[in-house]
């Protein structure tokens, strides 16, 4: 497998991004929140905010998983909505937002997803990351997975109304 690093959304990275994004989610893009377009203008504004960085996993030239991050500020909108008050202090700490990751089905199992992620952070200058993560997805395998690479619930929200209800976990970045 071959990663590709990326710090701008051109227009080759974006069609191979979406390519992937819809063989993953296939079974739900009839959901308003996972539609194409909704997921389109989230990595277009993602993209245009700070620390934008998007890794892509390649098998012999075919896209076939991704992962993008945000830099966070202290007062940034993702801890703004988190469902419960988080205590003080703690948004003080560099903290990089996982965004969204995602691998094709013949490569899942296979450490592919984690690759890709390892590859992402690892040489990302913030203390931690953040993520949020669907309860219910693959029966809770998805933040099982997550928990298996240290990280640890703190809280929920709900990003938009036609979103489900996610889990915010995070983790120390290293």
């Amino acid at each position: 497998m071959e990663l590709r690093h990326y710090t701008e959304l051109t227009l080759e990275v974006r069609r191979d991004l979406l390519a992937v994004y819809v063989d993953v989610r296939a079974p739900l893009l009839h959901l308003a929140n996972y539609r194409v377009e909704a997921f389109a203008e989230r990595l277009d504004r993602h993209a245009g905010e700070p620390g934008f960085e998007v890794v892509l996993g390649y098998d012999r030239g075919e896209a076939i998983g991704y992962a993008y991050v945000n830099a966070l500020s202290p007062d940034d909108r993702w801890w703004k909505r988190m469902a419960e008050p988080l205590p003080a202090g703690f948004t003080a700490l560099s903290t990089v937002a996982l965004k969204e990751i995602g691998v094709r089905a013949p490569w899942r199992g296979t450490g592919v997803a984690r690759r890709i992620h390892d590859a992402l952070l690892a040489h990302r200058t913030e203390e931690r990351v953040t993520l949020l993560v669907n309860p219910l997805a693959g029966d809770g395998k998805v933040q099982a997975l997550y928990e298996s690479w240290g990280y640890v619930s703190i809280n929920a929200q709900q990003p938009a109304p036609e979103s489900p209800r996610l889990i915010a976990m995070v983790r120390a970045n290293g």
